[in-house]
């Protein structure tokens, strides 16, 4: 599967084009971006995607220098999990 970093979203699509995994991280405010929605197709689930899409989000939130809130509670627990990537997070 591959993923496709935009400016505020991480996402795949299948061989027909239709969207299969997506993390959505809209603007909250200067240099901050809600982490809001994680979306994993049923074909998918169990198979860590969601976990991929959180990485590569952190990894394109800390590359363009900002920061993060979280909504999203699969984001959530994602973070508690993974300590040594809480340095984006900022609380509200």
């Amino acid at each position: 599967m591959k993923l496709t970093s935009e400016y505020n979203r991480v996402y795949a699509n299948d061989e027909n084009g239709r969207l299969i995994a997506e993390v959505t991280f809209p603007p909250a405010g200067a240099g901050v971006v809600d982490i809001e929605h994680t979306f994993v197709d049923d074909s998918l689930r169990g198979g860590g995607v969601a976990g991929e899409l959180l990485e590569a989000a952190y990894e394109r939130i800390k590359g363009d220098g900002k920061k993060a809130v979280l909504s999203c509670g699969y984001a959530v627990k994602w973070f508690e999990r993974n300590e040594g990537k809480r340095d984006i997070l900022i609380s509200r």
